[in-house]
């Protein structure tokens, strides 16, 4: 039975369900009870601290409410603000009940309609979130527990890391276009490493003019480098004297340059620590080696995908996936008028990233994806545009790697291309 639809939700609360809202804060939080009716218990809102102490004082409130009123049932619902909430989620969910989440646009919205005002504080927004929870509007949030915890807190780190890394990567652009522009036509890529050895010694290119041809060259061969010599030597020598590059400041740029590549360094080495760590974590999910097998599919895209859906077998369809990715297919029909469907984009916003990303590497190569994306964008009837055959595609990872996950089956690319070969079998 899927106990996700509105309809299981509403059912789920009945007479001896004790309705409680909550509105999270970073360092205080407000809370009022009502029945299955709507009826308030508390006669003014409880405000409870971020601490332990707060905790039990609000988890005592709500047993002394229930018992008084002949409640079996403990339903507590919050807004999803920030990372406020994990602590309090985790108190509730290991003192059991099961906390859930209501949408805060759906609070903004509906907020009005006791009063016709738009005011927002600590006793209103409760008795809001509360009544959206007995409207059955509301969703069970995934808290992670043992490896898919770590499994997603290292992927959340690696995805810090990649931020920085990304950052770093454009100041270094733009010291370069201030500094010396010329070097990007010597190195396409920043992270060369012929390149890095000579701006660690000379950053300027007033620097590298001093050290000469000659000089440029011996750094490589004190380091032992291959495939750098003395044309590449003299290319970047040449670069530095016909540079147009600023020459104020002089100490400041060097010092800045210095600091950014150490960076890079220590980011980058994180970031590689991080993977191996991830790729061992990996090793405690089942069938995870049948996902590695496919051919476009890495270690980032496992683990982006098993960090934000977790424990997959709490899933009763590969459509509730997509939906948590955000990729529910939204019509846009009235009367007459038939629109263009696009995704909603209500979903965890790195599933939907990973799962494009995959989509974009099986498209350059996996040869079976990348014969139902050219199907899709050249069949006679629907044929898609190319964003929307990436985004089908991205559907099709979303259900081989539900299959394989929940199965243990192995991928079959012929099984796969039946998508192709159906219509023209429909036909005959």
């Amino acid at each position: 039975m899927n106990c996700n639809t509105q309809n299981a939700k509403i059912a789920s609360i009945t007479e001896k369900t004790l309705i409680v809202g909550i509105d999270v804060g970073s360092e205080a939080h407000y809370a009022r009870a009502f029945d299955w009716r709507n009826y308030e218990y508390s006669k003014k809102p409880l405000e409870f601290s971020n601490t332990e102490a707060g905790f039990q004082m609000f988890k005592a409130w709500m047993e002394d409410l229930a018992e008084k009123h002949g409640k079996d049932v403990v339903l507590p619902g919050m807004e999803p603000t920030g990372h406020y909430w994990f602590a309090l989620g985790k108190f509730l969910q290991d003192n059991g009940m099961r906390p859930v989440h209501v949408n805060p646009h759906h609070v903004k919205k509906s907020k009005e309609l006791d009063d016709n005002n738009p005011n927002k504080n600590d006793r209103k927004d409760p008795k809001t979130i509360a009544a959206l929870v007995n409207e059955g509007r509301f969703s069970y949030p995934y808290i992670p527990t043992g490896i898919y915890a770590e499994i997603r807190s290292l992927s959340n780190l690696r995805f810090q890391t990649q931020e920085e890394i990304t950052r770093l990567k454009n100041r270094l652009a733009r010291w370069f276009s201030i500094y010396f522009p010329e070097y990007k036509d010597v190195y396409g890529d920043m992270k060369a490493v012929s390149g890095r050895m000579v701006l660690k010694v000379a950053p300027l290119p007033e620097d590298i003019i001093k050290l000469g041809v000659e000089g440029v060259n011996r750094i490589w061969r004190d380091a032992k480098l291959r495939g750098a010599g003395m044309k590449r030597a003299k290319t970047l020598v040449t670069a530095a004297e016909h540079s147009v590059g600023s020459r104020e400041a002089p100490e400041a740029a060097r010092m800045e340059l210095r600091n950014l590549l150490e960076d890079m360094d220590v980011y980058a080495s994180r970031l590689e620590g991080l993977l191996e760590n991830i790729a061992e974590k990996l090793k405690e999910i089942p069938y995870i080696d049948k996902l590695m097998e496919i051919k476009g599919i890495g270690l980032v895209t496992v683990s982006g995908f098993i960090a934000e859906v977790g424990d997959i077998g709490r899933f009763d369809s590969p459509k509730q996936l997509q939906k948590l990715a955000g990729y529910a297919i939204v019509a846009n029909d009235s009367g007459k008028h038939n629109g263009e469907s696009r995704i909603s984009y209500r979903g965890r916003k790195r599933l939907r990233y990973t799962l494009y990303e995959a989509a974009i590497s099986l498209i350059g190569k996996n040869a079976e994806f990348k014969e139902i994306h050219e199907y899709y964008r050249t069949r006679k009837d629907n044929p898609l545009k190319k964003m929307q055959s990436v985004v089908a595609i991205a559907c099709k990872v979303i259900r081989v790697f539900y299959a394989i996950l929940t199965k243990g089956v192995d991928y079959d690319p012929q099984k796969l291309m039946r998508d192709v070969h159906r219509p023209q079998m429909q036909a005959a």
